[in-house]
């Protein structure tokens, strides 16, 4: 069945909405380029908003009842923040979960090189990328490096005007015949995505007759400690991604759609993180889940795997009075989610790898994924049809445009989010999300009109009863 076009249907004040929040969401996605800065904004308005820490509400002993906001973060890099509903935690919360990483470049704990006179950066590429498509690129640093005295110093250089940029450069089409004849996964090695930094080498002392060794690279490492106070040993506890740099863009004629690095999965986390703003006081325990690794498995202390969200609604039941490990189990497996993840939309330039009858298009509204993985189904979580057919009617009596897809053809390929693991404790999930152009690209495309039907639909999840 062919969707409504949102765009046909909206009156000029829903443009107007719809606009005005694309552009909150533009300047966010400009601002926050990794999961750090997408907790340290998050948590800066949070504490604007009435949610306090649980940890420190724990800590002093609070008891916490309905209407009470609470959030926590778990190593810089993920959070989650509770709404407390009306209803017994043992009748489940209402959930979106959402991850807040997005495919880079890491640097490697020894990154600093020089060769032939130019300085380098040594990387290391994180999740699903195109490789030959992070080349010839203005990229910027963002992160952080930890010191030994446990210092922190923030890095972001390259998104100012005033600021210098990096790249990693590409083989002249004159000499490419070789590099031209190789399959698109072998035209770039990984080993081969290394970041020019700099090539004015570092001045002898005067009177000093000894060699320097590798001067340029002495200049870069000048060139830090003078404005970061930092030496190259310090790399080795540090987390620092190489980035598009530049803002967010309108892109179209029409200003209908954005253009930025990191839609996925930030264009779901932050509608997520705006629905749980709306709530009050809620029937059911509202969530907001933002997660980390999320691209490269899911996994370690920040990921989806790790017990942090358990443990922390464990810590929640406590402070309200009304945790024991049964009580626990019955509030995560009556719980319903929507795992909150991007979905391919249809690309006209690519018809053959989509089904047209089960893929996403723009300009349709937010999109149901009953199951993702691979060929057959394997590593999906696959929706149950009864929690489907709610969703529907709830989206229906809230007027959120939705739409229904799978990742492309069925031995095309494939792809997973979060929403097994979240199944793992019995909870009712599915994969709802916004359709994204040039997806796991440098630069992915969404549309504005699907962004807001995203919000609609997690606020009205959020109050469904």
């Amino acid at each position: 069945m062919e969707r409504d076009l949102t765009w046909e249907n909206y009156t000029e004040q829903q443009k107007k909405d719809v606009f005005e929040f694309a552009e909150k969401y533009r300047r966010f996605l400009s601002d926050c380029k990794t999961e750090r800065e997408c907790v340290d904004g998050f948590v800066e308005q949070v504490q604007s908003e009435g949610f306090t820490d649980l940890k420190e509400a724990v800590k002093n002993g609070a008891k916490l009842k309905a209407g009470d906001k609470v959030y926590a973060v778990n190593c810089g890099k993920a959070m989650v923040l509770y709404v407390i509903g009306k209803r017994p935690m043992e009748e489940g919360m209402r959930i979106l979960g959402a991850h807040i990483d997005s495919p880079r470049l890491d640097l490697k704990q020894n990154p600093v090189y020089e060769d032939t006179g130019l300085a380098m950066l040594d990387t290391h590429y994180y999740g699903g990328v195109k490789k030959y498509q992070w080349v010839t690129l203005p990229l910027a640093l963002h992160g952080v490096i930890i010191k030994k005295d446990g210092t922190k110093v923030t890095v972001n250089v390259g998104e100012k005007p005033e600021d210098p940029v990096f790249g990693i450069s590409d083989l002249l089409i004159h000499l490419a015949a070789e590099q031209l004849e190789k399959k698109a996964n072998k035209v770039i090695d990984g080993e081969n995505l290394d970041i020019l930094i700099g090539s004015i080498p570092a001045e002898k002392e005067k009177g000093d007759t000894a060699e320097i060794k590798d001067r340029v690279k002495a200049n870069i490492l000048n060139i830090l400690q003078k404005e970061y106070g930092i030496e190259e040993e310090d790399f080795l506890s540090a987390e620092i991604e190489a980035v598009p740099a530049g803002a967010a863009r309108d892109y179209g004629f029409d200003r209908s759609m954005i253009m930025g690095y990191g839609h996925d999965d930030r264009v779901c986390a932050y509608p997520s993180f705006e629905a749980i703003l709306q709530m009050e006081e809620p029937e059911y325990t509202s969530v907001c889940l933002l997660v980390d690794k999320e691209e490269i498995g899911s996994v370690g202390a920040t990921g989806m795997q790790s017990r942090f969200f358990e443990n922390m609604t464990a810590e929640l039941m406590e402070a309200m009075g009304c945790y024991s490990e049964l009580a626990l189990r019955r509030a995560l497996a009556a719980s319903k989610v929507l795992s909150s993840d991007v979905s391919a939309a249809f690309d006209p330039n690519y018809p053959s790898v989509m089904e047209k009858q089960n893929a996403a298009y723009f300009g349709r509204g937010l999109v149901f994924n009953k199951y993702t993985g691979s060929r057959g189904k394997s590593g999906s979580n696959d929706a149950n049809a009864e929690y489907v057919g709610e969703l529907r009617r709830l989206m229906d009596e809230n007027h959120v445009f939705f739409q229904t897809s799978e990742l492309g053809k069925v031995d095309q390929g494939g792809g997973g989010t979060i929403a097994y693991i979240l199944a793992n404790y019995g909870m009712q999930v599915i994969d709802s999300g916004v359709a994204v152009l040039n997806m796991h690209s440098p630069w992915e495309i969404i549309s504005k009109a699907d962004l807001y039907e995203a919000y609609k639909g997690y606020v009205a999840f959020l109050k469904s009863v």
